[in-house]
C-alpha cells in the first residue's frame, strides 16, 4: 500500500509534532517524554519540528505542546496505577491517532492495547511503522473505526472482535476528539464505555466554552479553533465541567475528577520552568470510573 495514499489527520500530526518538539525546545527532565513521535511524523518531521525551535516561545507553539504533553503524561500515569494497584490489563485508546505507548512503554508490555481510529490515519500510522523499522508488540491490536459513522453498539463489537474483553476493565483513554464531535456522539461512546465491566476507567478530554477559559486559554482557542476550521476538522462541542459531569452520570459512569491542566500533573513540575510551558484554562480530563451494577 502507498504510505501516502491517505494522510493522517492533522490533529494527529501537529499533536505528535508538539510531543516531539518538547524533548527538543523545552526544559529538562520533560513532563512527557514521546521519543518516537518524530519517527512517526515522517517526512514533515523536520519542517514542523524546525518551526518550533524556531518559534517555540510563541504561545500558540507552546500552549500545543503544554496541552500534548500534560494529557498524555496525566493519561499513562492513571493507566499505570490502574495496572500496577488494580490489576487491570486492558488500555483502549479511541482516537489514538500517533500515539506511540504500545511501542515506547514497558507498561505496555503488561496490558493489551487496543487502538481505535479512523481507518485512513491508522493504515498511514502502521505503514509509518513499518517504514521505519518499528516493531509492533503481538499485544497490540489495531481497530479500524470512524465513532461518529460506525456507532456505539458497533465498537463494542469491534473491540470485542479485535480481542477486547468487555466482561473485564479496561482504562480508556479519550485525548483530542471529543471537540470534534457533536454531544449525540459523546453520549453515544460515553453509554457504550459505561457498559463495560466495573472497574474500567475513563480519562477524557473536553474543552471549556469561552466564558470559562482565562485569557491564555482564549487567545489559543481563537487560533487553533480558526487553524482546525481551515484544515477541515472543526471543533464542534464545548463542555463546563458540570456539563460533562452530568453527561458521565447520565451514561453510566461514576466521576472521579476533573483535572485541568494545573492539576493534571505534579506541582513541581510547573515550578521554577525557564522555558514557555505554562498551564492555562481551555482542555479538562475528566476521570471516571464504571461503578458496580
Amino acid at each position: 500500500m502507498d504510505s501516502h495514499a491517505h494522510q493522517p489527520s492533522r490533529t494527529a500530526l501537529m499533536s505528535a509534532a508538539a510531543r516531539a518538539a518538547h524533548l527538543l525546545v523545552d526544559q529538562q527532565p520533560p513532563i512527557f517524554a514521546d521519543t518516537l513521535a518524530a519517527t512517526l511524523i515522517g517526512e514533515a518531521a523536520e519542517q514542523l519540528l524546525d518551526y518550533h525551535r524556531e518559534f517555540g516561545s510563541h504561545p500558540i507553539l507552546a500552549g500545543a505542546r503544554t496541552t500534548a504533553v500534560t494529557r498524555s503524561r496525566c493519561t499513562e500515569d492513571r493507566l499505570a496505577e490502574a495496572v500496577t494497584l488494580r490489576g487491570i490489563d486492558q488500555y483502549v485508546l479511541l482516537g489514538a491517532g500517533l500515539d506511540s505507548f504500545a511501542c515506547r512503554s514497558e507498561l505496555a508490555h503488561s496490558v493489551r492495547v487496543f487502538e481505535v481510529d479512523h481507518p485512513h490515519t491508522q493504515n498511514w500510522k502502521r505503514n509509518r511503522l513499518t517504514d521505519a523499522g518499528i516493531t509492533v508488540p503481538h499485544t497490540v491490536s489495531f481497530v479500524p473505526f470512524d465513532l461518529e459513522q460506525g456507532g456505539a453498539r458497533a465498537l463494542t463489537a469491534a473491540l470485542t472482535a479485535a480481542g477486547f474483553d468487555p466482561h473485564r476493565p479496561a482504562v480508556v483513554g479519550w485525548l483530542g476528539v471529543t471537540m470534534y464531535l457533536s454531544v449525540e456522539v459523546i453520549g453515544q461512546v460515553l453509554s457504550t464505555i459505561g457498559e463495560f465491566a466495573p472497574g474500567t476507567e475513563l480519562i477524557a478530554e473536553h474543552l471549556l466554552p469561552a466564558e470559562h477559559r482565562d485569557p491564555a486559554g482564549q487567545t489559543y482557542a481563537e487560533h487553533v479553533q480558526a487553524a482546525a476550521a481551515e484544515g477541515g476538522e472543526p471543533w464542534r462541542t464545548f463542555l463546563t465541567v458540570e456539563e460533562m459531569e452530568t453527561l458521565l452520570r447520565t451514561h453510566g459512569l461514576r466521576p472521579l475528577s476533573h483535572l485541568r491542566q494545573r492539576d493534571a500533573v505534579d506541582t513541581h513540575l510547573w515550578e521554577e520552568r525557564t522555558d514557555a510551558l505554562r498551564p492555562f484554562e481551555l482542555s479538562v480530563l475528566s476521570h471516571a470510573v464504571v461503578p458496580e451494577r
